[in-house]
């Protein structure tokens, strides 16, 4: 395992509010570890702490954090991806409590030449929360072009 050493901000192109991991707390070869501390003011929280659903996004963020991290280990940097979908999201709780710590784990399972990957993800929380989830994912070389070419509502 590789000490972290890369911040949320240098892995993530996402907006300082809409950044939702806490800190990256390892990597290796095809997987990343993230950790997000669950605060009243976290984004999505009401007062029985951040629905379970979130948990989607954690898990999407942090590969997003995967795929950035291999941009910068290139001499790149992170680039715009898109969930496509998941495959049995399940949580054993329907929401993350306030005070409590989720440990993310990305594991990359296909990364195809065209930009689309599979990714096994697990959540774990300091309440005894586990949510569960394989994501698609897709990261086209120029995101700025395949957003100019997608069909527009």
């Amino acid at each position: 395992m590789m000490e972290a050493n890369y911040s949320v901000a240098e892995l993530v192109p996402h907006s300082e509010r809409m950044s939702l991991l806490t800190r990256i707390v390892g990597y290796g070869d095809g997987w990343l570890s993230a950790e997000v501390d669950i605060k009243a003011n976290s984004m999505f929280s009401d007062r029985l702490g951040v629905p379970s659903w979130v948990g989607l996004e954690y898990l999407a963020q942090a590969i997003a954090a995967y795929a950035g991290l291999q941009e910068r280990q290139h001499g790149g940097s992170p680039k715009l991806g898109f969930l496509l979908g998941t495959r049995k999201y399940t949580s054993s709780k329907e929401y993350f409590a306030i005070g409590s710590t989720l440990t993310i784990k990305v594991i990359e399972n296909l990364q195809a030449d065209n930009g689309l990957g599979t990714f096994d993800c697990t959540l774990n929380s300091s309440d005894s929360c586990e949510a569960s989830a394989r994501l698609n994912v897709f990261q086209p070389e120029n995101a700025d072009e395949f957003l100019k070419d997608a069909p527009h509502g």
